[in-house]
């Protein structure tokens, strides 16, 4: 008698081997159904109904990224305010004043930023 352990793994192999073959069974009959055309138009890039005028891979300015991580930081300020806030009765006044200092280390870190001109367009 075979131990359920071997049986399971059977099953598996099965299952996969079964998976594996449908996969390139499909790929193979849409290969042989799909149309075939020859237009010159098919190879080039698209984006958003419009032809591309330059290389895709243009530098881009860092402003950008450095507004998107000052906001993923003060969103996460937000989630961490929002259950303090929730539990500030139970909590007592240790947590208002570790909350002030938790809120005064973002403040010094927005003022840096703001000094620093993150936040000036050009």
């Amino acid at each position: 008698m075979v131990s359920p352990t071997i049986d399971l793994v059977i099953e598996f192999a099965l299952m996969l081997a079964i998976g594996a073959a449908m996969a390139i069974l499909f790929l193979f009959i849409s290969h042989l159904l799909a149309p075939k055309s020859k237009n010159p138009n098919k190879d080039q890039p698209y984006e958003c109904g419009v032809v591309p005028e330059s290389d895709a891979r243009a530098p881009m300015n860092v402003h950008y990224y450095l507004v998107a991580v000052l906001f993923v930081l003060f969103d996460l300020e937000a989630v961490f305010i929002y259950p303090w806030a929730i539990s500030l009765r139970e909590l007592g006044t240790s947590a208002l004043v570790e909350m002030f200092v938790f809120i005064v280390i973002l403040l010094v870190g927005y003022f840096y930023a703001w000094k620093k001109g993150v936040f000036e367009w050009e």
